[in-house]
Order: structure tokens, then C-alpha cells, then sequence
């Protein structure tokens, strides 16, 4: 078999297209959610209240995922819906600069989660689509790469503006604005839908069509929907980062941190779990999330803070596209986009969940109790493995 950098040289150029579509957006979006928690509080938001906003913007996106990948099977078509979505996201983005209190920033995730929605299943089943099915888990790991790069750079930015314009979060906030609109610009130009090997589906949700995903695919949707109570809103990362006693304008490298992991992490992980059992590495992801949780709630220190930032990190470049490869693994071509659009609802409530108890706790019984919730959640998602989908 050749060699990861062999087969990255033969990635087909729509993957790495899609990939610096997603590298700009996050730099846009990442640069606003690395400091939206400080900016809610600043606004008079409890922990409960961020976890409550957060968890309702993915669950809202996620939850969109469900129609608009519907969508893109009934049409058979992918990339206009990915455009309107990077769109939307890319339109909301001026709001958070205006926001005078919450309820705006509620609206503003609303609109931009809406957009992601919208783009997401139908750009994860464009990838399927465009990758041939021997290198599927490498281009899921490239495009995650990608757009993780982006989760690093915007951070950065952000720290960067913030130093310079002493603390101004709402500059930052517009500067936010400029790489989401060159995503939407690169994916109009950039990427080139293939011709369909596959008839539309003129009803994907009639009973004949969602019994053809069969208990392989469900499999695989229960344990990412297990993985995301594992892993609740990442804001509370940046939160516990804050009482690390680290400046206001460097707490953003949380992120960073994160990041970097996630980022070198992703493409190694998604080609090699093209050769190794997908239940193995699952569960090595669990592992090291549920160490990533025990380290953080065990200090607020931030050397204890950045290990396990990095650890979290790591957990996401091992499993986030190996999920997506799964599904794509257990699902007929023609209802890809319904089988990700289902897979993400699942996701979205167990997120929703998941950062709404994590609020609660940390209000009621400091942020300690949330990590250690999480870290119980690894432990209920890795004992639900060892009963789930081997690789196929």
C-alpha cells in the first residue's frame, strides 16, 4: 500500500478545494467563538447561559444537517446547498459585532449554526462523492486538517487583534467578516461537483429507502451520538482557561492549543483508519478524551490546562473523520446526505444535552464536576463500543 504522503499527492483537487473552503470559514468563525464566551459573560451571561446558547447553535446546526442532506439526496445534487450554507454562515458573522446583549448573540449563533447546517451533510457527501472509496478516510482527514488549520489561525488572529487594539472584541469581531466571504467565493470558483453515478432519490424518507440504512449505519449513529456527550461545547475549554489566571487577551490559545493537535493529528489518523480496525481506534480516541477530562478537572493550573487541551485535541484528529468515513462505509451512495443529515441530528441532541448539564454543573458545583461528567461519558461511550460496528 503506498505511503500516506504518496496518497495525499494523488488527493483529488476538489478535496483540498473543499479543504481551504473550510480552512477560511473556521478562520472567520474561530475567531469570533474564541472569545463569544468572555463576550456573552461581558454581556451578563451565566456559565449556565453559554452552555444553554452553545448547545442550541450546534444542536441547531446539526439538527439542520437532517433536511439539507435530504435535500441534496432529492436533488442529487451537492454543492449548491453547500454554497448556500457557507453563505449564510459567512452573512451572519457582522451580527456579533453589533450585539448589545445576548439575545442577539442567541440570533447571530442561531443564523451562522443554520448555515452550517445547511453546508454540512451535503459537503461531508460531496467528499464521499469526489474521494475514491480506497482513499475515503484520507480525504475525510485531509479536509478536517484543513479546516482545523483554520481553527488554529483564527484563534491566533484573534489574540493577535486583541493585543493590538487592546482588548476591542468587537474590531476583532469584524475582521471575522473578510475569510468567511473568500469562502464562499473559493467554493463557487473551486470546486467542481461530479457527474452522479446515482439516480436522485425523489423520496428519501419513505420507509423503503431509510430501511436501507441498515443496523451497520445505526450502529454507527448511537456511538457518535455517545461521543458527543463524551465531548460537550468547547467553550467551556475557554472558560476553564480563564481561571487559569492567564491574561484576557491570551486566553484565546486555549484553542490554539487545541488546534495544533487536532490539525497534524487529522490526516495521519483518517489515512490510517483506511488499514485498521474502526472499533480500535475508537476507542483509543475514548481513552485519550477521558484522559483529557481527568487532567483538566483535576487542576485549573494552566500546564494542566494545556496538556489537556491537547489530549482533547488529539482525541478529535483520531475519531472526528473516522466517524464520517464510517458512515459514508454503511450507507448507500444515493442516500449519503440523509444518512449524514441523520447521523448529525443524533449528534446535535446529545450535544445540546451534553452542554446544558455541563453549564448546570459548573454553575452548581464548579467546573471540576463538568469535566469529571465528561470523563464518566467516555466511560459509558467505551464499554457502548466494544458492542458497536466493527470495520466494515
Amino acid at each position: 500500500m503506498a505511503s500516506p504522503l504518496t496518497r495525499l499527492r494523488h488527493m483529488p483537487a476538489g478535496i483540498w478545494a473543499l479543504g481551504f473552503v473550510s480552512l477560511l470559514m473556521d478562520v472567520s468563525s474561530e475567531m469570533i467563538h474564541s472569545l463569544l464566551p468572555l463576550f456573552m459573560v461581558s454581556l451578563g451571561a451565566s456559565a449556565m447561559m453559554v452552555g444553554l446558547i452553545e448547545g442550541a447553535a450546534e444542536a441547531t446546526a446539526l439538527i439542520v444537517k437532517v433536511f439539507s442532506g435530504v435535500l441534496s439526496d432529492y436533488l442529487g445534487r451537492r454543492k449548491l446547498l453547500a454554497t448556500i450554507g457557507y453563505a449564510l454562515g459567512a452573512a451572519a458573522k457582522p451580527l456579533f459585532a453589533v450585539a448589545g446583549h445576548v439575545g442577539v448573540v442567541l440570533t447571530a449563533r442561531l443564523i451562522d449554526r443554520v448555515g452550517k447546517g445547511i453546508r454540512g451533510a451535503p459537503r461531508d457527501a460531496l467528499v464521499a462523492d469526489i474521494a475514491p472509496a480506497e482513499m475515503r478516510g484520507a480525504a475525510f482527514g485531509l479536509r478536517q486538517a484543513l479546516d482545523t488549520v483554520g481553527a488554529l489561525l483564527g484563534p491566533l488572529l484573534a489574540v493577535l487583534l486583541m493585543l493590538v487594539w487592546h482588548d476591542d472584541m468587537r474590531a476583532v469581531f469584524w475582521v471575522a467578516v473578510i475569510p468567511g466571504v473568500l469562502a464562499v467565493l473559493l467554493l463557487m470558483l473551486g470546486v467542481k461537483e461530479p457527474a452522479s453515478s446515482t439516480p436522485a432519490v425523489r423520496n428519501p424518507l419513505a420507509l423503503a429507502n431509510l430501511s436501507r440504512l441498515g443496523r451497520a449505519y445505526w450502529g454507527v449513529v448511537a456511538i457518535g451520538a455517545l461521543f458527543t456527550l463524551a465531548r460537550f461545547s468547547e467553550a467551556f475549554l475557554v472558560l476553564r482557561a480563564q481561571q487559569s489566571g492567564v491574561a484576557l487577551s491570551l486566553v484565546p490559545l486555549v484553542m490554539v492549543a487545541m488546534n495544533v493537535t487536532y490539525s497534524i493529528s487529522a490526516y495521519p489518523f483518517g489515512d490510517l483508519s483506511d488499514r485498521m480496525s474502526h472499533a480500535r481506534l475508537l476507542r483509543m480516541g475514548l481513552v485519550v478524551l477521558l484522559g483529557a477530562d481527568l487532567v483538566i478537572a483535576s487542576s485549573a493550573h494552566w500546564l494542566a490546562l494545556l496538556a489537556g487541551v491537547c489530549l482533547w485535541g488529539l482525541h478529535m484528529g483520531m475519531t472526528q473523520g473516522l466517524l464520517a468515513s464510517m458512515v459514508a462505509a454503511t450507507a448507500p451512495a444515493d442516500l449519503r446526505g440523509t444518512a449524514y443529515g441523520f447521523f448529525n441530528l443524533m449528534s446535535g441532541l446529545a450535544m445540546l444535552i451534553a452542554s446544558v448539564v455541563a453549564g448546570a454543573l459548573w454553575d452548581r458545583f464548579g467546573a471540576s464536576t463538568t469535566f469529571y461528567m465528561g470523563a464518566a461519558f467516555c466511560a459509558l461511550a467505551w464499554l457502548a463500543s466494544r458492542l458497536g460496528p466493527q470495520r466494515e
